[in-house]
């Protein structure tokens, strides 16, 4: 299936974020700038949305922007969705690493909403992922299902932006069906 255009997939992403999030700003745990502020300033971002299988959680849905300021803060928001299972997961970006020669981004984050019932999915914990940027070629961009306290001995968001864990041959991120994922 053809990748969505990054114009596309920028678009796609903020829409997304926009239906699910709050009227007005609101900060972040780190005590961000809102998400309006951040056209001003921009040091570093990452943002993408589609869909991807997982062979043992069916299909996953995701949004997120994530966005490094001049002055070292990070804002941004991201979002999954286990449509099989029925579960919906929300959050503040915290932290984020960018490895830009292999096109790579760890995104980490405090959960804001969540219908899981298990509780380390619960609001006020931290939970991960990260992803990968292919480009406009025919190889599909790539993304891991969220990461939670505890897993792979990782206890923070920040301490995962901090270790950037990628095992080789990209293993446990799925390709994208739909969407794009671009990193700047």
């Amino acid at each position: 299936m053809p990748k969505t255009t990054r114009a596309g997939s920028a678009l796609i992403a903020l829409v997304a974020l926009a239906c699910t999030e709050p009227a007005g700003p609101t900060a972040s745990r780190s005590g961000a700038p809102p998400l309006n502020a951040l056209a001003v300033g921009v040091q570093e971002s990452v943002a993408g949305g589609g869909q991807f299988f997982h062979p043992d959680l069916g299909t996953v849905t995701l949004a997120f922007t994530a966005t490094r300021h001049v002055d070292g803060s990070v804002s941004g928001r991201w979002q999954q969705n286990q449509f099989d299972l029925g579960f919906a997961y929300k959050g503040d970006v915290t932290c984020f690493a960018v490895d830009p020669v292999n096109h790579r981004a760890w995104i980490g984050g405090v959960i804001t909403g969540s219908n899981d019932p298990d509780p380390v999915a619960a609001v006020g914990k931290d939970a991960w992922f990260r992803v990968l940027d292919l480009g406009e070629g025919p190889d599909p961009d790539r993304s891991t299902f969220l990461g939670f306290e505890g897993s792979a001995g990782i206890e923070t968001s920040e301490e995962y932006c901090a270790v950037r864990l990628w095992a080789p041959e990209n293993a446990r991120t799925w390709p994208l069906e739909h969407g794009d994922i671009v990193i700047h």
